[in-house]
Protein backbone atom coordinates (compact mmCIF):
# COMPACT_ATOMS: atom_id res chain seq x y z
CA UNK A 1 0.00 0.00 0.00
CA UNK A 2 1.18 3.69 -0.64
CA UNK A 3 1.70 5.91 1.56
CA UNK A 4 -0.59 9.38 2.03
CA UNK A 5 1.03 12.17 1.01
CA UNK A 6 -0.06 15.12 3.09
CA UNK A 7 1.87 18.11 0.84
CA UNK A 8 0.38 21.25 0.42
CA UNK A 9 -2.10 21.13 3.92
CA UNK A 10 -1.51 23.64 6.44
CA UNK A 11 -1.99 21.01 9.37
CA UNK A 12 0.29 18.64 10.02
CA UNK A 13 -0.37 14.83 9.37
CA UNK A 14 -0.97 14.19 12.95
CA UNK A 15 -3.88 16.49 12.65
CA UNK A 16 -5.22 15.54 9.64
CA UNK A 17 -5.24 11.69 10.49
CA UNK A 18 -6.73 12.18 14.21
CA UNK A 19 -9.81 14.66 12.18
CA UNK A 20 -10.01 11.80 9.56
CA UNK A 21 -9.72 9.08 12.49
CA UNK A 22 -12.89 10.60 14.30
CA UNK A 23 -14.96 10.95 12.03
CA UNK A 24 -14.29 6.91 11.22
CA UNK A 25 -14.35 5.70 14.24
CA UNK A 26 -16.90 7.49 15.96
CA UNK A 27 -20.80 8.73 14.50
CA UNK A 28 -19.55 12.36 14.63
CA UNK A 29 -20.29 14.94 12.53
CA UNK A 30 -18.23 17.27 11.17
CA UNK A 31 -19.46 20.01 13.22
CA UNK A 32 -18.57 18.02 16.12
CA UNK A 33 -15.24 17.05 14.80
CA UNK A 34 -14.56 21.11 14.65
CA UNK A 35 -15.99 21.22 18.01
CA UNK A 36 -13.58 18.90 19.37
CA UNK A 37 -10.47 20.65 17.46
CA UNK A 38 -11.54 24.08 18.81
CA UNK A 39 -11.20 22.97 22.15
CA UNK A 40 -7.61 21.61 21.18
CA UNK A 41 -6.69 25.17 20.43
CA UNK A 42 -6.77 24.44 16.41
CA UNK A 43 -9.37 26.85 14.25
CA UNK A 44 -10.56 24.27 11.84
CA UNK A 45 -13.85 24.96 9.96
CA UNK A 46 -16.61 21.55 9.04
CA UNK A 47 -15.98 22.03 5.88
CA UNK A 48 -12.05 21.15 5.86
CA UNK A 49 -12.38 18.38 7.99
CA UNK A 50 -14.92 17.05 4.98
CA UNK A 51 -12.68 17.79 2.78
CA UNK A 52 -9.55 16.10 4.19
CA UNK A 53 -12.39 12.71 4.56
CA UNK A 54 -12.89 12.86 0.64
CA UNK A 55 -9.40 13.09 0.12
CA UNK A 56 -7.66 10.83 3.24
CA UNK A 57 -10.68 8.34 4.57
CA UNK A 58 -10.73 5.55 2.38
CA UNK A 59 -6.74 5.19 2.93
CA UNK A 60 -6.81 5.93 7.02
CA UNK A 61 -10.05 3.47 7.06
CA UNK A 62 -8.28 0.53 5.03
CA UNK A 63 -5.72 0.89 7.44
CA UNK A 64 -8.00 1.30 10.65
CA UNK A 65 -9.73 -2.31 9.41
CA UNK A 66 -6.16 -3.60 9.29
CA UNK A 67 -5.37 -2.52 12.46
CA UNK A 68 -8.05 -3.98 14.14
CA UNK A 69 -7.58 -6.98 16.61
CA UNK A 70 -8.46 -10.27 15.49
CA UNK A 71 -12.23 -11.41 16.96
CA UNK A 72 -11.77 -14.22 19.42
CA UNK A 73 -12.43 -17.83 18.76
CA UNK A 74 -15.37 -17.48 20.98
CA UNK A 75 -18.67 -15.88 20.02
CA UNK A 76 -22.46 -15.77 20.00
CA UNK A 77 -25.50 -14.26 18.78
CA UNK A 78 -27.75 -11.78 19.95
CA UNK A 79 -31.28 -11.62 18.64
CA UNK A 80 -33.74 -8.02 18.92
CA UNK A 81 -37.09 -7.19 18.24
CA UNK A 82 -36.94 -3.34 17.23
CA UNK A 83 -39.89 -0.97 15.83
CA UNK A 84 -38.60 0.93 12.50
CA UNK A 85 -41.77 3.30 11.18
CA UNK A 86 -44.70 1.14 13.05
CA UNK A 87 -43.06 -2.28 11.77
CA UNK A 88 -41.27 -4.97 13.80
CA UNK A 89 -37.81 -5.88 12.61
CA UNK A 90 -35.57 -8.09 13.64
CA UNK A 91 -32.04 -7.59 14.71
CA UNK A 92 -29.14 -10.18 14.71
CA UNK A 93 -25.32 -9.42 16.22
CA UNK A 94 -22.97 -11.84 16.34
CA UNK A 95 -20.81 -10.53 19.14
CA UNK A 96 -17.33 -12.30 20.23
CA UNK A 97 -16.49 -12.95 24.26
CA UNK A 98 -14.88 -9.03 24.19
CA UNK A 99 -17.62 -7.45 23.23
CA UNK A 100 -17.08 -6.71 19.61
CA UNK A 101 -19.97 -6.99 17.28
CA UNK A 102 -18.51 -9.47 14.17
CA UNK A 103 -22.01 -8.89 11.81
CA UNK A 104 -25.50 -7.61 12.48
CA UNK A 105 -28.55 -8.38 10.17
CA UNK A 106 -32.04 -6.17 10.30
CA UNK A 107 -34.80 -8.16 8.65
CA UNK A 108 -38.77 -7.82 8.39
CA UNK A 109 -39.12 -11.16 9.31
CA UNK A 110 -38.27 -13.40 12.23
CA UNK A 111 -37.19 -16.59 9.89
CA UNK A 112 -35.54 -16.76 7.17
CA UNK A 113 -37.98 -19.43 5.43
Amino acid sequence: MQNISFKRHRFSPHIIRHAVWLYARFTLSYRDIEYLLAERGLDVSYETVRRWFLKFGAPIAVKLRKSRPTPSDYWHLEEMVTVIRDNRHWLWRAVDNEGEVLDFLVQPRRYWS
